[in-house]
């Protein structure tokens, strides 16, 4: 068993090796909490989800630090009069977690603030200027650069000269060597709140973005670990300066940079500027949380995900076929010598699929193709080779997290509103029977029909009718 994952750095697939035998330390750059979560988000994080559930399966002890970014130029630009910018990163926060916890990503190992690490900051950032790779804005304003030119091997993640980049904008310029330079800590400027500056050795002011994840990821997993995960959006510049004012620094930091795909909208980049952003509030509403995961996480992570009017109708077809054949296969191996078999193991092809860089799409196949065989050993009464689907299944769509029999799906529906719901179906059910016995075909006929025009199918076997809602 080997996984293999592509390393955007080597711009190749890479054998995964930790660094500690059986464990696995990955950092994920969380939401900048400065508005709403949207389907990018959620796609993201839903990709880590996965890797870390996959890793798990593997026998790896899986130590997952998500941050959170709670100051930045954008939480303070979006604070208001009526709201703090403190009030206002936590309430967004508040909404990221429980956009993530509906579509059942698990929570991570660590999840630090950028506002409970700023000592942290301050000593990498010192140890930078020390080591001659940074430097104090000599027009007095508080300003820390990272100077790109002083490390030999910036440009390394993104592939591309210094010359090449475009300018650094997340600092007042004149305070710079370099126009590329970035800023490591900000000086506080007029009409920014107290309550956004901290005391420095280089005055107060608040840190820069990068700085961030370089401080919070060494606390928390040490100066070395194994991946770095985040949206493709993020390798430049972000990731680009985390690596080399971590490496700079002396630190060995991330084995591997695993990437993202994006997420576009019938075709389209999503952006502000179009209008086009779909938010996980609005996604929510749409579909069952299921469905969601299943829509946002059955592309290959490195692939941009088109987002269309289609795209949750056909998830729910999908994820139906499942729920159909795990509650048909229960009814016909329940009371049968044949439910011992139902013994969850994971395919050797399925495994294979997931250890090839998580080829989640290659992974549904094999778990689809699994579905017909068992529905087709069902049609023909082989009750071994159901139940051995079953087992299949079952194991499969657990380690996804798609396990549509697991506790947080079947809790996120209505349980007053389903019972009252089966109530009535039972009853024109028992109505149907009752005319089938009395030969009565045209009232039975009717009742099917009515029940399907209303998006209920029914099952008829050898255990009595069952029905079940359309997309569930």
């Amino acid at each position: 068993m080997t996984i293999r994952l592509y390393d955007t750095r080597a711009q190749a697939l890479r054998d995964f090796v930790p660094l500690a035998e059986g464990k696995a330390g990955l950092y994920v750059c969380g939401p900048t909490v400065q508005s709403s979560p949207h389907i990018g988000h959620m796609r993201s994080a839903l990709v880590y989800d996965i890797l870390r559930r996959w890793l798990s399966y593997r026998g790896f002890a899986v130590t997952l630090v998500r941050n959170v970014t709670d100051i930045d130029d954008k939480v303070l630009a979006n604070a208001s009069e009526h709201e703090e910018w403190w009030a206002l990163a936590y309430r967004v926060e508040l909404e990221f977690t429980a956009a993530y916890r509906a579509i059942g990503i698990l929570p991570p190992t660590y999840e630090p603030r950028a506002t409970a690490n700023v000592p942290q900051m301050h000593a990498l950032i010192q140890r930078l200027i020390d080591s001659g790779h940074a430097y104090a804005a000599a027009d007095g304003s508080g300003d820390v650069y990272f100077d790109v030119r002083s490390w030999g091997e910036y440009g390394a993640l993104s592939h591309q000269s210094v010359d090449d980049m475009q300018d650094a904008a997340d600092a007042d310029p004149r305070g710079k060597r370099d126009p590329r330079d970035f800023a490591l800590w900000k000086g506080r400027k007029d009409g920014e709140p107290d309550s956004a500056a901290w005391e420095s050795p280089w005055g107060p002011g608040r840190p820069g973005w990068h700085i961030e994840c370089s401080a919070m990821s060494s606390r928390y997993l040490g100066p070395a670990f194994d991946i770095h995960g985040g949206g493709l959006d993020l390798r430049f510049p972000h990731h680009e300066n985390e690596l080399a004012q971590s490496t700079a620094a002396g630190d060995a930091f991330a084995g591997y940079w695993v990437h993202n795909g994006l997420v576009h909208i019938n075709g389209q980049k999503m952006s502000k500027s179009l209008g086009n952003s779909l938010y996980a509030a609005e996604l929510l509403a749409s579909a069952h949380p299921l469905v969601v995961r299943y829509a946002l996480g059955q592309a290959h992570y490195r692939s941009t995900i088109d987002y269309t009017d289609r795209s949750l109708a056909e998830a729910a077809a999908a994820v139906e076929r499942i729920e159909g054949f795990l509650a048909r296969s229960a009814r016909r191996l329940e009371g049968t010598r044949f439910v011992s078999a139902e013994v969850p193991v994971i395919p050797d092809d399925f495994a294979e699929a997931m250890d090839d860089d998580l080829s989640v799409p290659q992974a549904l196949a094999v778990l689809h193709d699994t579905v017909r065989e068992g529905n087709t050993a069902l049609d023909s009464e082989d009750l071994q080779t159901a139940a051995s689907a079953r087992g299949k299944v079952v194991a499969m769509t657990r380690v996804l997290g798609i396990d549509p029999l697991a506790p947080e799906w079947s809790a996120s529906r209505d349980p007053a509103a389903r019972a009252a719901l089966d109530a009535l179906v039972t009853r024109l059910l028992d109505d149907r029977q009752a005319a089938r016995a009395a030969k009565d075909f045209a009232v039975a006929d009717r009742v099917r029909d009515e029940l399907a025009a209303a998006g209920i199918t029914i099952e008829d076997t050898q255990t009595g009718a069952h029905w079940s809602i359309d997309g569930e």
